[in-house]
């Protein structure tokens, strides 16, 4: 994976890595979405197994999905009494807007802070010329 911007710029990105970088997730993560897409709802000890990995691994999956959207949880009860809960993944064009949302706040952000350079190179060379005649002998 690129460290800078200036390297994603110029290696070979799929999709699949850019909804990382963006969203914040592992590639684990991305499993757990595209298993749940391709599975339906899951509880996460089913997920566990699909992904060949503990229970707990997943359910922490699960909750970084969650915590960016893409995957919620819906109660089920049980005849018998009690619940459990199961894990639905939004569908993909519901994440492609959200992934191309904070693409484009993250664009005006940038776009708002390169816009203020002007105005804090200004007043960084001003002080510089400032701090050099104040230095300066007479």
């Amino acid at each position: 994976m690129a460290n800078s911007i200036h390297e994603m710029i110029r290696a070979s990105f799929r999709c699949e890595d850019m909804v990382k970088c963006v969203l914040g997730l592992k590639s684990l993560d991305i499993d757990a979405y595209k298993a749940l897409l391709m599975h339906g709802p899951l509880t996460a000890e089913k997920l566990g197994e699909i992904l060949n990995r503990e229970r707990s691994t997943a359910y922490r999956s699960l909750q970084n999905l969650i915590a960016c959207g893409i995957v919620y949880r819906e109660t089920r009860s049980i005849d018998s009494g009690g619940y459990y809960y199961e894990y639905v993944a939004i569908e993909p064009q519901e994440m492609k807007q959200m992934v191309k949302k904070n693409v484009d706040e993250w664009y005006n952000q940038m776009n708002e802070l390169i816009e203020k350079m002007d105005d804090k190179v200004s007043a960084l060379v001003m002080r510089m010329d400032d701090e050099e005649k104040s230095t300066t002998p007479p």
